[in-house]
């Protein structure tokens, strides 16, 4: 699996939101090297409880700037976002309980996951904020 980098289609145009998407790449990046390396359970886990945290937070900042403006794409926005965190804490709990899990299946599907909801829904929202005021 290769690292995540930063492109063109990464840009949402809103600095807050790609700043988050920044810093929400490094964790995978960080995540994947942690993984490459072999490193222990405990590690991994540590980190994929930084991640859905700070995707937690990711996701809330998103929200409040659709809902503050009116995007109306918010419901279904909101409800992927919520099927992403689902999804992610189900892994980290099998993780932390020591399941086998397939760990590059498991970077892959995050990888995909993040990358797809950035260049998907959440392009979508940043041609709305710009017209509102956001920048």
């Amino acid at each position: 699996m290769t690292l995540l980098t930063w492109n063109h289609a990464c840009t949402i145009n809103v600095r807050a939101m790609d700043d988050q998407h920044g810093i929400l790449m490094d964790t995978m990046n960080e995540l994947r090297q942690t993984v490459v390396r072999g490193r222990g359970r405990e590690e991994i886990c540590a980190l994929l409880d930084r991640l859905i945290e700070f995707t937690r937070m990711h996701f809330w900042s998103e929200e409040q700037l659709m809902e503050q403006s009116g995007f109306p794409g918010l419901a279904d926005h909101r409800a992927e976002h919520h099927s992403m965190l689902a999804q992610m804490m189900q892994a980290a709990h099998r993780v932390q309980y020591g399941e086998a899990v397939p760990m590059r299946q498991l970077l892959c599907s995050l990888r995909s996951g993040y990358i797809e909801h950035i260049e998907g829904p959440d392009r979508q929202y940043g041609p709305w904020l710009n017209e509102h005021g956001v920048y």
